[in-house]
């Protein structure tokens, strides 16, 4: 009896472990398009933590079925079950095991920020370029030097980013398979930056540069959002993200190095300086966007 009673265990947990691998497999499913070498690592952890969770939620579920089906008190009995005493083994087990199990998780989240190399805990020193000077004009040899660092700096309400050589836009272009180091800065109250498809939605906090690493492996158009809310037009402010091919790339960033630094079209702007006349009036006064970023290329709003 014993021996069936073991058998019939192992054959539960078995199906445990399949059915609760087979969810943690179709997480990957709700999750966006995985568009960097970082995103495949996080889902990855989402999904043991989905396939974890789901064999504890199956397994108690199986434990209460079980206990209601053969465990019922007969009809009418209305006394207390018997009085157990503690159980030292299985007590040190459920306590050691969810321990080792939560320093694993945290040990492999460690792993991925390390992956993502993330460094904003401290202030960083750049030596830049000022922030919205008009770009001198490139060679082709001087675009294609290494895309080391893109800085991206947020403002109410828009997105600018500086490429090395120093041209500017309103779109980040990224190329693929290349990894490159992003240097983030808000100009005024705290920003987020996100991109679902990166898997990356990292706070950008005034007054401090935070860097960090991605490696596209997607060709295709994003879009960047700001993760936290930052005021009157925080909906407008959107970017588009393009991953493309080096060579692609190299070729917009001369492309645009040749034009002449223009105001960028900004919803938010457009939209403070040419109200509706439609629009309802809430008697509150509405914070004034920056004025928008003097760049070599903007995105039409």
């Amino acid at each position: 009896m014993k021996a069936l009673n073991a058998l019939l265990l192992a054959i539960f947990i078995a199906i445990l472990m399949i059915t609760s691998r087979w969810i943690g497999q179709q997480a990957y499913t709700w999750m966006p398009p995985q568009a960097t070498a970082e995103a495949k690592h996080v889902d990855d952890l989402f999904s043991f933590l989905v396939s974890l969770g789901a064999f504890i939620f199956l397994s108690i579920l199986g434990v209460l079925l079980y206990a209601i089906l053969t465990s019922r008190a007969v009809k009418g009995d209305l006394s207390d079950g018997p009085a157990i005493e503690g159980n030292p083994t299985l007590e040190a087990v459920w306590t050691v095991a969810p321990i080792l199990l939560v320093l694993w998780i945290a040990t492999q989240s460690y792993m991925i920020y390390q992956q993502i190399d993330l460094q904003g805990l401290s202030p960083v020193v750049h030596l830049h370029l000022p922030l919205e000077a008009p770009a001198a004009a490139q060679t082709e040899d001087t675009a294609k030097l290494a895309v080391d660092t893109i800085d991206v700096t947020a403002k109410q309400w828009s997105w600018f980013f500086r490429y090395p050589g120093g041209s500017t836009s309103t779109e980040l272009h990224l190329p693929v398979n290349q990894t490159t180091r992003l240097a983030l800065r808000s100009q005024d109250v705290l920003h987020g930056f996100y991109v679902p498809e990166f898997r990356i939605k990292q706070d950008i906090i005034p007054n401090r540069t935070i860097n960090f690493s991605l490696t596209p492996l997607k060709e295709g158009k994003y879009r960047l959002r700001d993760s936290q809310f930052s005021g009157t037009y925080f909906a407008l402010m959107e970017a588009d993200v393009y991953i493309e091919s080096p060579s692609a790339f190299h070729q917009w960033l001369t492309q645009i190095s040749a034009q002449h630094p223009l105001p960028a079209a900004n919803p938010a702007f457009i939209e403070h300086t040419q109200p509706s006349p439609k629009t309802f009036s809430s008697g509150w006064v509405a914070v004034p966007p920056a004025k928008p970023p003097i760049v070599n290329h903007s995105s039409h709003p």
